[in-house]
C-alpha cells in the first residue's frame, strides 16, 4: 500500500491511494505485502550488516599486552643476533657459515654438471664450471685504452660486468653478449661496449629457441661458478652483486641506453654500491643478512600459534574439539592479528640494526659519518621485510576505514527499515484490510455511491469553471 506518514494539526494520519482499474476500484497495495517487502529488505540489509562486521572482525587486530611485548622481545633478540653475530663482510661469523654454505652448494652444482674432483675442492669445481658454461663477458683485466676507461680488475670485475649481475636486466645483457659476441660494463656512470673480446666464443644452438635456452643455462651456470668468488680472487674471493645494489648498474644502463641524463645521485649511489662490494658485500652477505630477518619471521609465528594452542585446549572442552577448528585458531597466517605482531617484531629489529649502523658509521668516521661503513651494517633485508608490513598495515587500515563507514550507512539503513516495519505491524493491528476491500466492492456495486461520486466530479468541473471566469 502506499502509505505517505503526514501530520496535519499535529495529527498523524494515514493516506491510502485508490486506483481505478477495468474491473473497478481497487487499493494500490495493502499492509500486509508492504511489511512482506519491508521484511524482505531488512533481511537484506542484515545479512550485509554481518558480512561488514565480520570482515571488518579480520581485519582488526585482536593483540593483547603479552603479544606485543613477546614480538617486541622477538625483535630485540633477533635484532642483538645480527649487531654481534652478523657484523659486516668479514667480521661476521654468521657470514662464515653462509659462505661455507654456498662454497658446498657450489661443488654440489658442479657434481650435477660432470665433475669429479676430491670434495672440499672448490677451486678445481668453479674451474670446471667456468669451462662448462663459457661466456664472452669474462674479462678481469684489461690493457690499454680499456684498462684507462674501466679501471677493470679482479675485485670489481664481476660488479661492473652487466652479465654478472643477478637481475633481470643483468640475464638481458648476457643473452645479448652471448649472441653477439661482446662485452657490457657500466663505470663511472657510463655503459661501455667491447666486442669480440673471446674470438672462441660460440653460441650452442641451431635455432632462436635453442640458442636463448643454452644462453639461460650459460648465465646461470656461470653465476653459480662465481657465486663463491672466482679463482683469480684472494682470501674470501669475490662473489657476484647482490640483487639490490646490482640495480644501480641497471638504472644507469637503462638511462644511457635511453639518452637519459645520468645525475650526480645516481653516480653516488653506484660508486657506494661497488665501494661496499670491494669490502665483501654480495650475493653471499645479503643471504647472511636474511637469516635473522628469518628467524624474527619464524619466531614471532611460533610464539603466536603457542598462546593460541594454549588457550585453545585450556577453554574448550575435550568433546568440542576438531582439528579444524584447532587449526583455524593457531594457524599464524593471513589475519590481522599475526600481521601486527610481525609489524612489531620487525620494526624492533629495524630500530637496533638501525641505530648499531648508526653509531659505528659515526665511531669509523673519526668526527664525521662514514657511510660506507653505516650502509655495510645495516640490514636491507630487515629494512625491505618491514616496509612491507607497513604497507600491509596502511592497506589494512584504510579497508578497515571503508567498512566502517559501510557499517554506519547498514545501521541507518537497518534502523530505519526496523522503524518502517515496526509501523505497518501497528496498522495491520489498527486497519483491517478485507473490510477495506469489502469497501471498495461496496462501492462498486452501489448505484447510490456511483451517483454521488458523479456529482462530486461534476460540481469540481464547474468550481473549476467559475475560477477560471473569475
Amino acid at each position: 500500500m502506499n502509505v505517505l506518514d503526514k501530520k496535519q494539526n499535529n495529527e498523524p494520519f494515514m493516506l491510502l491511494e485508490l486506483g481505478i482499474n477495468e474491473n473497478g476500484y481497487e487499493f494500490a497495495s495493502d499492509i500486509k505485502t508492504a511489511l512482506s517487502t519491508a521484511e524482505g529488505e531488512l533481511d537484506v540489509v542484515s545479512a550485509k550488516l554481518e558480512e561488514s562486521l565480520d570482515s571488518l572482525k579480520k581485519l582488526t587486530p585482536e593483540c593483547d599486552r603479552t603479544d606485543y611485548i613477546l614480538s617486541a622481545c622477538s625483535g630485540a633478540l633477533c635484532g642483538i643476533i645480527d649487531v654481534f653475530l652478523e657484523g659486516k663482510p668479514g667480521e661476521s661469523p654468521i657470514g662464515e657459515i653462509t659462505d661455507k654454505w654456498f662454497a658446498k652448494r657450489t661443488e654440489d652444482f658442479a657434481r650435477l654438471c660432470g665433475w669429479t674432483g676430491d670434495k672440499g675442492n672448490l677451486s678445481s669445481a668453479i674451474r670446471h664450471l667456468e669451462k662448462k658454461f663459457k661466456i664472452p663477458y669474462d674479462q678481469n683485466g684489461i690493457g690499454g685504452i680499456a684498462k684507462e676507461l674501466l679501471d677493470l680488475t679482479p675485485t670489481n670485475h664481476h660488479f661492473k660486468s652487466l652479465g654478472h649481475n643477478p637481475t633481470i636486466l643483468g640475464f638481458f645483457f648476457s643473452i645479448l653478449d652471448q649472441f653477439t659476441n661482446t662485452s657490457h660494463f657500466v663505470s663511472e656512470g657510463e655503459l661501455i661496449a667491447f666486442s669480440k673480446f673471446d674470438g672462441d666464443f660460440y653460441l650452442e644452438g641451431k635455432d632462436i629457441p635453442s640458442k636463448l635456452f643454452c644462453g639461460f643455462a650459460n648465465w646461470f651456470g656461470h653465476l653459480i661458478s662465481d657465486i663463491s668468488g672466482s679463482l683469480s680472487g684472494k682470501g674470501r674471493g669475490m662473489g657476484i652483486p647482490s640483487p639490490f645494489w646490482g640495480w644501480s648498474n641497471d638504472i644507469i644502463a637503462i638511462k644511457r641506453k635511453l639518452n637519459l641524463p645520468v645525475g650526480e645521485f645516481d653516480k653516488s649511489i653506484n660508486e657506494l654500491a661497488l665501494d661496499i662490494y670491494k669490502q665483501g658485500y654480495d650475493a653471499r652477505f645479503q643471504t647472511t643478512q636474511a637469516i635473522p630477518v628469518f628467524v624474527n619471521e619464524l619466531l614471532v609465528r611460533f610464539i603466536y600459534s603457542i598462546r593460541r594452542l594454549v588457550k585453545y585446549f585450556s577453554m574448550t572442552k575435550k568433546d568440542d574439539r576438531s582439528f579444524s577448528v584447532l587449526w583455524k585458531s593457531c594457524e599464524p597466517f593471513s589475519n590481522a592479528t599475526i600481521k601486527r605482531m610481525l609489524t612489531v617484531a620487525h620494526g624492533t629489529f629495524c630500530a637496533i640494526d638501525a641505530g648499531d649502523a648508526i653509531a659505528k658509521g659515526f665511531v669509523s668516521g673519526g668526527g664525521s659519518f662514514n657511510v660506507t661503513e653505516f650502509v655495510l651494517r645495516l640490514n636491507i633485508v630487515g629494512i625491505g621485510r618491514f616496509t612491507f608490513s607497513l604497507y600491509g598495515e596502511a592497506n589494512t587500515g584504510l579497508k578497515r576505514h571503508a567498512l566502517k563507514e559501510d557499517i554506519i550507512i547498514l545501521k541507518r539503513e537497518k534502523l530505519i527499515l526496523a522503524e518502517y516495519a515496526d509501523g505497518l505491524n501497528i496498522l495491520a493491528e489498527i486497519y483491517d484490510d478485507e473490510s477495506l476491500l469489502l469497501f471498495t466492492k461496496e462501492l462498486k456495486e452501489s448505484d447510490m455511491y456511483v451517483h454521488a461520486f458523479e456529482k462530486t466530479v461534476l460540481l469540481a468541473k464547474k468550481e473549476m469553471f467559475q475560477r477560471m471566469i473569475y
